[in-house]
């Protein structure tokens, strides 16, 4: 090489050793690599970051020996104002020829032989390819390990600061949620095994149903101290909607009582009142020695069962009245096949008349039954149209 050619090439392996010292650099100061410097680890975590000290272990003395081989160079280029062939020729085999020595690593008694173990020599470029090969084998562990602590720890987190909020809670209701202790150790474990192991430890199913358990508790002592504050007024809703329970029951009661004599009813038609079972329910409510939590449930339950027994009520009071007007609905739709069989000049038609007048009898009897009624009106249609439905 050239004078020119040497300096050129020394300015730009002083630049690559001023890059490779700055990425070393930030690779120690990387908070992951600081963190898992004086980890307990285990598992599959413990064997890929032996492998990858390893590595940085080789990393390191590759560049010591490299830096070495570019402070000779640069010595000699220092060593004199203008270089001779000697020294010009020593520095192009430093810096083109294997000039790097790594010396043969010593190796257990019961792998060695009596044989001398021979160094081996690399160019700088195979040295700065074997540097870098070492350095993505750690940094590939450090992503790997990152994005797990990244993806997960959060997540612990969040459930600490639940559980926190659920702890504050029971202080303010003087209540223990169940089975909290057990979550609470469970959060413990899973977070000991994500720190000590991230590569390997299988958390996030038991994370997931952690999480869920404890919104779950979360969510309960939250309404329990809603209930807690409004009790007296949603007790007092209670009472009234009772109040709309026996006036929705007392129409349906008086729909039955209209009806029964109109329309045939089955037994099972006849009114059931639940006022009572539900005011038995507000009553236990009110003694009850449940926690909160179980107290905000049967709350919301009665508060459920409250208004389906003014829907069922009204409902049935409304299903009532309509059989009556299905009874004047069948009693129409018999008059206007009459009219037909008129039209038809079917009015005297034997079997006809017979249908018909069954059908009258049947409509105007007290009660009705509106099942044969029905029947009945379908017959007499189906003769005046020629049997024809």
């Amino acid at each position: 090489m050239s004078r020119e050619g040497v300096e050129h090439a020394l300015r730009a392996r002083a630049d690559e050793r001023d890059r490779i010292s700055g990425d070393l650099l930030d690779l120690e100061s990387h908070t992951t690599y600081q963190l898992l410097k004086g980890a307990s680890l285990r598992g599959a975590t413990e064997r890929r970051w032996a492998a990858a000290q390893e590595a940085l272990a080789r990393l390191w003395g590759l560049n010591d020996v490299y830096r070495a081989v570019l402070r000779d160079a640069e010595h000699i280029q220092a060593s004199r104002s203008k270089l001779s062939a000697e020294q010009l020729t020593e520095l192009t085999e430093l810096l083109t020829g294997a000039s790097v020595v790594v010396r043969a690593a010593a190796k257990p008694v019961e792998q060695r032989t009596l044989l001398p173990q021979a160094d081996e020599r690399l160019t700088l470029d195979e040295t700065v390819t074997r540097m870098d090969a070492a350095f993505q084998e750690v940094t590939s562990a450090l992503n790997d390990i990152d994005a797990q602590w990244n993806a997960l720890l959060p997540r612990l987190d969040a459930a600490d600061s639940e559980l926190r909020r659920i702890r504050e809670l029971e202080h303010d209701l003087g209540e223990s949620a169940a089975g909290l202790g057990a979550l609470e150790a469970e959060l413990k474990r899973i977070r000991a095994a994500l720190v000590e192991d991230p590569l390997g430890a299988a958390v996030e199913p038991g994370l997931d149903r952690l999480t869920g358990l404890l919104a779950d508790s979360l969510a309960e002592l939250e309404l329990a101290i809603v209930v807690k504050q409004e009790y007296a007024r949603r007790r007092e809703d209670l009472v009234a909607g009772l109040d709309r329970v026996r006036a929705a029951e007392s129409e349906a009661r008086l729909a039955h009582g209209a009806v029964v004599v109109k329309i045939a009813l089955p037994p099972q038609a006849q009114p059931r009142s639940r006022v009572d079972a539900l005011t038995g329910a507000l009553d236990a409510l009110d003694v009850s020695a449940d926690t909160w939590v179980l107290r905000a449930k049967r709350l919301a339950e009665l508060e459920s069962d409250v208004r389906r027994a003014v829907d069922q009520a009204q409902a049935t009071a409304k299903a009532l009245y309509g059989l009556v007007g299905r009874r004047d609905e069948l009693r129409g739709r018999l008059g206007a096949c009459q009219a037909m069989a008129v039209r038809k000049g079917m009015a005297e038609d034997p079997a006809a008349s017979s249908l018909f007048a069954r059908a009258r009898t049947l409509l105007w009897s007290a009660p009705c039954d509106l099942t044969k009624a029905a029947a009945a009106v379908e017959d007499y249609q189906r003769a005046i149209h020629g049997g024809k439905p």
